[in-house]
């Protein structure tokens, strides 16, 4: 599949695969020990969505700084469905289909524990704010997918999943969950832009 109207694959973000190459040195033995327990990467799929149901809980209560911690080992651990289903050789159309749904589900359940926690402050604009950092999360994903199904790579943009929960993570350590939403909310929305954009320039 090609990516732009000169027909060359769009470039991944940065991050995203130096990340990608750097964790694969303490992931793979963590993923090959855990496929030896009889974990297939379907179930390593469904744990990491309880794991970020958990943090989400955990923000609720207002436990920002943890909850920041936390997300960031859950996003650890939802790397290694992908790994151990390449190291087992059990890839499938459907593994993909479930990890991204779930991938959803998981960003839109952090999403509504921060909900919780401004609704209970009494940040009510705040509130208004993490909704936009929901529609933007979503968008990114929708507009990959989309792209993808017209048969175009789309992997543009500022904030994929991985910069946004990596912002995320590190703003509310930093005991800022309103900076938090924020950014995620003008990050995203300006990579859906920028996907959108791509695709438009790629179908010219």
């Amino acid at each position: 599949m090609t990516g732009s109207a000169g027909g060359s694959p769009a470039p991944r973000p940065f991050s995203h695969d130096w990340m990608r190459r750097k964790s694969r040195l303490f992931l793979e033995p963590i993923a090959y020990l855990l496929g030896r327990l009889g974990l297939t990467p379907n179930a390593l799929t469904f744990i990491g969505l309880l794991l970020n149901a958990g943090v989400a809980l955990v923000l609720a209560g207002g436990n920002i700084q943890i909850g920041g911690g936390l997300l960031f080992f859950s996003m650890a651990f939802d790397a290694l469905d992908g790994t151990l289903a390449r190291l087992t050789d059990r890839q499938s159309s459907f593994g993909a289909f479930f990890d991204s749904t779930l991938d959803r589900y998981a960003e839109a359940v952090i999403y509504g524990g921060l909900m919780f926690y401004l609704f209970r402050e009494g940040m009510e604009e705040a509130l208004f704010v993490a909704y936009l950092a929901i529609i933007g999360s979503l968008m990114v994903s929708y507009a990959r997918a989309r792209a993808e199904g017209l048969g175009l790579e789309c992997k543009v943009g500022l904030a994929t999943r991985v910069e946004r929960v990596l912002i995320l993570s590190i703003v509310l350590l930093l005991n800022r969950p309103v900076w938090a939403v924020g950014l995620v909310a003008v990050l995203a929305n300006l990579t859906a832009v920028q996907r959108i954009v791509h695709v438009w320039r790629a179908t010219r």
